[in-house]
Parts: C-alpha cells; structure tokens; sequence
C-alpha cells in the first residue's frame, strides 16, 4: 500500500471513483455529490492536494485536502487545519478501513505542516458515516447551517452540515 500525490494519469481513474461514490450516496439516500471537472480535478493536482492510496498498483482510494474552508467552517476556519475532502473509495476495495489509513497519513501531514486539526464534514445527518468517522478517531462535533453556500458545490446548498475534527 502507498499513499502518494495524485498524477494527471490519475484523473481518469479519479473521476471514475466519484461516480462511484455517487451512486453509493445515491442508494444510501445521501446528498449526492455534484459531476466535477477534469478541469477542477487536474488543479487540485497541480496544487499538490489531490491524493490516493494504492494497492498492488491500483488506486484504491482518493481524496483532496484545503488548508481553507471558511464558508464550512465558519469562525473555525481561524485555527490551523487541514481539511479533507471527497473521501471515494474504489468499489473493490470497499469494508478494508481506508479512511484509518487517511488519518495516520493526514496527522503525520498536519504535524509536518504545522496544522492543529484534521477536519472534515458531510452534508447531512448520515448515521453510518457519523459513527464509521468516529471509530476513525474524528470527533463529532455536532450538524451546523452554513451561512454562505455562494461558489460551493451544488449538494451544499440548503443543507445541515456534519462537521468532524481531530485534535493534534
């Protein structure tokens, strides 16, 4: 397994795992996640935040992280933190705890960053995800409305928001 910056050879293969994830949300009745570009995706790699785990040369995960997130996290934003978002997991490598392996690599990253939090959120109030987040080791930290939605994506819009942390 290794946990590594995500390539423009990965796009493809990023996209492809969103759709996926998609369709999960979707038969989990979850806020589904909006079609993103190749054009947003190929940034977040150019910027250095988009990452994957792969086993045995296949990704089996990705994620983004931001080191802002002010519209979701409102007066918190303040504190250092990385934020990770869209967690899509390869459907062949599903139930394998892959989101303890993105914790150990993002506290390790944080530190190294000089950050004081790992965060997360998801719309909704989605039980199962709460409660696999808190076995992560993420704190609940309760549902909250967000005060401006203007330039997020399209599944933030009208919605509560769960919002997860680790303290370092």
């Amino acid at each position: 397994m290794t946990i590594q910056n995500s390539s423009k050879d990965d796009v493809g293969d990023i996209l492809y795992l969103y759709d996926e994830a998609v369709k999960l949300q979707k038969i989990k009745g979850a806020a589904p996640w909006p079609k993103f570009s190749r054009e947003f995706i190929e940034t977040e790699i150019k910027e250095n935040r988009q990452f994957n785990i792969k086993i045995e040369g296949t990704i089996a995960c990705v994620w983004a992280i931001a080191f802002d997130d002010a519209q979701i996290w409102q007066e918190r934003s303040a504190d250092a933190a990385i934020y990770i978002h869209r967690i899509a997991v390869n459907p062949s490598f599903r139930g394998q705890n892959l989101v303890l392996h993105i914790v150990n690599w993002a506290k390790e990253y944080a530190l190294k960053s000089s950050k004081n939090f790992i965060r997360l959120d998801t719309v909704g109030e989605n039980l199962g995800l709460i409660k696999h987040y808190q076995k992560c080791g993420f704190c609940f930290l309760g549902l909250t409305e967000l005060k401006d939605t203007k330039g997020l994506p399209a599944h933030y819009q009208n919605a509560k928001v769960s919002l997860f942390e680790i303290r370092l």
